[in-house]
């Protein structure tokens, strides 16, 4: 494979900022360890831990490339000596634990799904990183199933758009929050099942409203803070929350008679910190169950904006003004 390149275009920067901290440099091409593939990325997708990553508030794990971006999609163009399955030339799509902005991204073999026929690459790239989140966070740790209603916050977010396509073809019934009106106009048209603006109504009563006083099987949360209480009010008997983010705040007051009288559960987790063999075991899950909806059409991301490498910056600033519906994504032509 002697048209790799020693070096690429990438997002590297050396100190923590602004967006205009975000410029391209030359960095040598990943070498692969042993289960690695090597992909040619054509786009990556935008998270709001990038955002977190750049102001220095979420350094990336011990070993993970310092280089931007935790999903992409592009064709694999070299393998380590021991993947077992012959993926050159593949069109995949990959979560990773860093260096996605960029030309080439080394990724481990396990945590790439094929590019599905109907899929192109931006909206693949858009896929991994809140798939596997709300996969792992809203029906593994949540036990969504059929039939439930859950309530998800930011419901015009990347993770939003991603859990009202998987409640939808689940069968899970989705209440959603969003900030703005329109926003709540365009989680409805994505086929939330209820939609409420948070600035102006109250979403503890409009749950209540919505379940008739029963409340949700579950809430997917990344706020935090204050937002705790008040979604453990959503929760009917049984209820599970489950904590992705503290947008709002790190801390916490429970009301634990509350907890221990509706025998409510408390979760969340990280995905970027978790071990190799974790994600591999989730692409599988997700490979028979989720995939086969991508491969058929009936799943796909929510893409709000392209934007070339170079403009990485301006792809920054559209996440932090917040006036994004679904995935920003990065491409390399």
């Amino acid at each position: 494979m002697n048209d790799i390149p020693a070096m690429m275009r990438a997002i590297d920067p050396e100190a923590h900022g602004g967006p205009e901290v975000l410029t391209l440099v030359e960095r040598p091409v990943p070498v692969l360890k042993p289960g690695e593939v090597l992909i040619r990325v054509a786009a990556a997708g935008v998270n709001r831990p990038d955002v977190m990553q750049r102001k220095g508030v979420y350094p990336p794990p011990p070993g993970a490339p310092s280089i931007y971006g935790l999903e992409v999609s592009g064709d694999v163009v070299a393998m380590a000596p021991d993947v077992a399955s012959l993926m050159i030339g593949q069109p995949v799509c990959a979560l990773v634990a860093g260096g996605g902005y960029a030309d080439y991204v080394a990724a481990p073999a396990g945590q790439c799904l094929p590019v599905p026929e109907l899929m192109s690459m931006v909206e693949a790239a858009a896929m991994p990183e809140t798939l596997f989140t709300v996969w792992t966070n809203l029906f593994e740790r949540a036990y969504a199933n059929e039939g439930d209603t859950v309530l998800v916050h930011g419901g015009t977010s990347g993770i939003g758009t991603m859990a009202i396509a998987l409640c939808n073809i689940f069968g899970v019934t989705i209440i959603v929050t969003a900030g703005s009106d329109d926003k709540v106009a365009a989680a409805r048209a994505l086929g939330a099942d209820h939609a409420i603006n948070y600035k102006t109504e109250d979403f503890v009563e409009r749950v209540k409203e919505i379940t008739g006083g029963k409340g949700v099987a579950a809430v997917l949360d990344m706020v935090g803070g204050d937002y705790i209480p008040r979604n453990l009010k959503c929760l009917a008997e049984d209820g599970r929350h489950v904590s992705i983010a503290v947008q709002g705040g790190a801390k916490a007051t429970i009301p634990i008679f509350e907890v221990m009288m509706r025998r409510l559960t408390l979760t969340g987790s990280t995905l970027r910190a978790r071990d190799l063999g974790f994600k591999a075991m989730v692409a599988d899950e997700l490979a028979r169950t989720v995939w086969p909806h991508a491969e058929a059409g009936r799943l796909k991301p929510v893409i709000d904006k392209v934007f070339p490498l170079a403009e990485a910056a301006e792809a920054h600033r559209r996440m932090e003004a917040g006036d994004h519906v679904g995935k920003i994504v990065l491409t390399m032509e």
